[in-house]
């Protein structure tokens, strides 16, 4: 295996939130499998109960187990936890109190469900638990199963304090073993082991919820990550045109005259033009915001990434060019 200098040295629980709609289980996977490049072993957990891991790396739906799903370029390798809060409750109920048995009867009642709906932190301590259990596992050898683990945790409205479990279950056991198991998950949350990552487009509200979200993650002392712009459109025209159009100098009769001198749009080219024209206003307006977006961007001071708008959509060969820009970049 070998080494290379990237951002995030030393960061062993990667947690992966953004506003809906943004790609951020995309961006997950292409971390993951980033991360596990040149003979690495990493692991992706997914927590919603969507099965986005499956979809993006099209598998079927998967169990709550870890399972490779994936081999990184260079060698390396992917596991994939689908967790399952049901089952991380029996799981919880055997480690504490030896109670894995009474424990499925209770879920058969429906205690668990009912536990988890009246307690919403708890729900959140036994799943990031769980994650943060694979971050601290080690082999027979002394060594960590797992180089680093990727959370594709909840979206970023959320995140801060799905993460922040001791403040969650602070009014639910004071003392004890949820208690206990809450520390534990926290020290590794708030540690410099872990980076919380955003993800975000060029638009005004995901950037501003960007924002927010690692303004509240500061303010609850959790580590700050970097902001992967996800879905980046190349602009197709040059500056001066773009400049040109965005300040209504973009003249449709010279584009006309191109087009007629290039033997395009015979007797229709001054109509021609003036669609073109306008698809040009629109691509330098929306190049301007996009401009003005990543200046917003550079409030939050931390590392950014930006990874393109796949023509062809994210299929599982996007999946490894997103994870080769992220590791040219400096993610991974």
């Amino acid at each position: 295996m070998s080494s290379r200098d990237t951002d995030w040295d030393g960061v062993r629980l990667h947690v992966v939130t953004g506003k809906g709609g943004t790609g951020k289980t995309t961006v997950a996977a292409a971390l993951a499998l980033a991360l596990a490049a040149e003979g690495r072993k990493v692991l992706l957990v997914e927590v919603e109960g969507r099965q986005g891991i499956a979809q993006v790396f099209d598998l079927p739906p998967l169990p709550y187990e870890e399972r490779k799903i994936a081999v990184a370029p260079g060698g390396g390798d992917v596991y994939a936890l689908a967790v399952d809060p049901e089952e991380a409750m029996l799981e919880y109920l055997e480690m504490f109190y030896g109670m894995r048995r009474a424990g499925r009867a209770l879920s058969k009642l429906g205690i668990v469900d009912f536990a988890t709906t009246i307690a919403p932190g708890f729900r959140d301590v036994l799943v990031t638990g769980k994650t943060t259990e694979a971050v601290r596992r080690k082999g027979k050898d002394g060594r960590r199963i797992y180089d680093a683990v990727v959370l594709d945790a909840p979206p970023t409205g959320r995140v801060v304090r799905f993460l922040n479990v001791t403040n969650e279950v602070a009014g639910l056991a004071r003392v004890g073993p949820i208690k206990n198991h809450a520390d534990l998950v926290s020290g590794v949350v708030a540690s410099p082991e872990t980076a919380v990552h955003f993800v975000t487009l060029l638009e005004e509200m995901p950037v501003q919820e960007t924002l927010d979200g690692i303004t509240e993650l500061r303010g609850a002392g959790l580590p700050a990550g970097g902001v992967f712009i996800n879905m980046v459109r190349s602009s197709l025209l040059p500056a001066t045109a773009l400049d040109a159009a965005a300040a209504g100098r973009f003249d449709p009769a010279e584009l006309a005259l191109g087009l007629k001198a290039a033997g395009l749009a015979e007797g229709g080219s001054a109509t021609v033009a003036e669609a073109l024209a306008q698809e040009v206003v629109e691509h330098a307006r929306r190049t301007e915001l996009e401009r003005q977006e990543r200046t917003s961007l550079d409030a939050a001071g931390r590392p950014r990434y930006e990874l393109p708008l796949l023509p062809d959509g994210v299929d599982l060969a996007g999946l490894y060019e997103l994870a080769e820009l992220m590791r040219g970049q400096g993610a991974a």
